[in-house]
């Protein structure tokens, strides 16, 4: 069965412009995400620093443009000075979010030289669980002061002479959520975020602040949470966080696939929640949002933390996705730049191995996972501004989220006056015949289409290419309009560039 449907891409109806910090991924010493992920001295494309040559090229392929770091729970129990200094002298400790032995081996400096390298923006995330103001000051002053302080000097003698300039600070991960080390009560944690926040201010005024949100939207305490933080800290801090991951739980592929959907109302909501919060306070600011956690992840098959023995880098939540996973990944993406106005930093969780785009080998390979594709291709083609797109099309019935339409897009303009749209039919049923109407002068410059006839289709290290973006074919034009077949379940890219 062929549905039809209609959009229109017009440059006069604009969202906003393309934040390239929706672009972000996600390191936390997790599982390994660090160590045999980005990290492995000795193996054979390790540079001299250790950092794995394969996975930096991976990492500039697929357009990350910041990355969150080091955590995630991890952090909130984490003591920032035990990755610093000679590595030698670095203590082990337990990591007990994740039941890990940390070495240390890679702190800080590691990472800022490895984001050198990889030429992304840090988010530094802090330890607001077991640690507070004073710990947050030290490791800003370590960071980001010049120099003739201890702890500025005691960089300097670590090796690193000009200061790191972290811009952009998460003010603690999750502290909303019992298994996080040091949870706490939303007022509890709006009095320290606001206390913190002030401090790092006096300290360095132009660091971007990120208050923690709820861990997902099915908190009990969701948009009470956010509003009681906000009413302690919302002139002191510049976003509030959100979390969601999304499984095929109980095999309802039809939920799954209308995740954005679902994305979509926890953005707006916080998003109302924040300007409720403002019009109380009478504040002129707008908060903006940080979706710094958010990917397919299949929970239902994890067994929780209490489950993991202790372990140093062990392979920990190691999902390997298939083509449905990809088009879900589009879609979240999708849903991302529809709402690029008020979502201003997004992290896709996490970059390598655990959860990952990016797959590796201790010693071996690495390849690309089938959902690596869709984001590499948006981070490379969303430029400019956002435009309103709202498809005329069928729906879908979720057991979830309802009636989700079956159709789901938006596009891009560029300063040069090309459009980039990029759709996802959600559709099981059959493919969709897409009409386009376009402003007069553009022609298709580009197509590309994920989809396959087997849904389960991966990518691995003896196949890494199974799952890949093909030219999509039957493309035609009508006058200004453009029609082209979605096949089901499918995610695709158009860039219509103007006639030269």
């Amino acid at each position: 069965m062929t549905s039809t449907a209609r959009l229109t891409l017009d440059p006069a109806f604009l969202i906003g412009p393309v934040e390239p910090r929706l672009f972000g991924s996600f390191v936390e010493h997790m599982g390994r995400c660090v160590y045999t992920g980005i990290f492995e001295p000795g193996h054979p494309l390790a540079d001299a620093d250790g950092f794995r040559t394969d996975v930096l090229e991976l990492t500039r392929e697929l357009g990350v443009t910041l990355v969150r770091y080091p955590g995630g729970n991890f952090v909130s129990n984490y003591r920032w000075e035990d990755g610093v200094g000679p590595v030698e002298e670095r203590p082990a400790r337990l990591d007990l979010a994740w039941r890990s032995l940390e070495d240390n081996s890679f702190g800080l400096n590691e990472f800022m030289a490895w984001a050198a390298r990889a030429g992304i923006e840090p988010m530094m995330a802090l330890n607001l669980g077991t640690r507070g103001v004073a710990e947050a000051l030290e490791l800003v002053e370590y960071a980001n002061y010049p120099g003739g302080t201890r702890l500025s000097d005691l960089r300097r003698a670590h090796g690193v002479d000009k200061p790191h300039d972290i811009r952009l600070w998460c003010l603690g991960n999750e502290l909303d959520g019992p298994w996080q080390m040091g949870h706490k009560t939303a007022r509890e944690y709006g009095r320290l975020a606001a206390e913190t926040a002030r401090a790092l201010r006096r300290l360095d005024p132009g660091v971007s602040l990120v208050a923690c949100g709820s861990s997902n939207s099915g908190m009990p305490t969701f948009g009470q949470w956010e509003a009681e933080v906000l009413e302690s800290a919302y002139d002191l801090v510049d976003y509030i966080s959100l979390h969601a991951y999304y499984d095929p739980a109980d095999g309802d592929v039809d939920s799954f696939l209308a995740s954005g959907a679902d994305m979509e109302h926890m953005i707006r909501s916080i998003a109302a929640t924040a300007d409720h919060v403002g019009a109380k306070l009478r504040s002129r600011r707008k908060i903006k949002l940080s979706f710094d956690e958010w990917n397919v992840w299949y929970q239902s098959r994890f067994g929780g933390e209490a489950s993991l023995e202790w372990a140093e880098h062990p392979r920990l939540i190691e999902n390997v996705y298939d083509v449905t996973d990809a088009v879900v990944v589009g879609s979240l993406l999708i849903t991302l730049l529809r709402n690029a106005d008020r979502v201003g930093v997004a992290c896709q969780a996490q970059l390598a191995n655990v959860i990952a785009p990016i797959m590796t080998e201790p010693g071996g390979p690495a390849w690309r996972q089938s959902i690596f594709h869709p984001f590499a291709l948006t981070a490379r083609n969303a430029r400019g501004q956002v435009l309103r797109v709202e498809p005329e099309c069928t729906s879908v019935s979720t057991d979830k989220y309802g009636e989700a339409p079956a159709i789901w897009a938006t596009a891009t303009l560029d300063d040069t006056g090309e459009i980039t749209l990029f759709v996802v039919n959600r559709d099981r049923r059959g493919p969709c015949e897409l009409r386009v109407a376009l402003p007069q002068g553009l022609l298709p410059a580009e197509h590309l289409e994920l989809a396959d006839d087997d849904l389960s289709a991966v990518n691995s290290a003896a196949d890494p290419d199974r799952v890949a973006p093909r030219p999509g074919t039957g493309l035609r034009m009508d006058g200004r309009d453009a029609t082209l077949t979605l096949p089901p379940v499918s995610w695709t890219m158009i860039r219509f560039a103007p006639q030269e």
